[in-house]
């Protein structure tokens, strides 16, 4: 089992992670991510957070490369004393 798997799992037990950026303490926040294929590589961004976009050659890789975006971007939205926002997107398939 892969170390993001036991994560989601934990999570959906209700447990959180605290994390500290500066010695601040921060809740762990979902943001939704989309994911497409490009020609050539995947791109992904989040809706709930405008202009944080990522690549990568791989679906695994943008994925990872998102996650790290993300923080850095709340990261610099911390250091420019700006609310970090809740997430208020989601996915859903449609069948037709």
């Amino acid at each position: 089992m892969k170390v993001r798997e036991i994560i989601k799992l934990i999570q959906q037990d209700g447990w959180y992670h605290v994390d500290t950026i500066e010695g601040e303490k921060i809740n762990m926040r979902r943001f939704l991510i989309v994911v497409e294929k490009a020609e050539n590589n995947f791109s992904a961004y989040s809706p709930d957070l405008p202009g944080c976009v990522a690549t990568g050659a791989t679906r695994e890789a943008v994925e990872m490369n998102m996650h790290e975006a993300i923080q850095l971007h709340i990261q610099g939205m911390i250091e420019d004393d700006l609310p970090i926002p809740e997430s208020q997107s989601f996915a859903e398939y449609v069948a037709v």
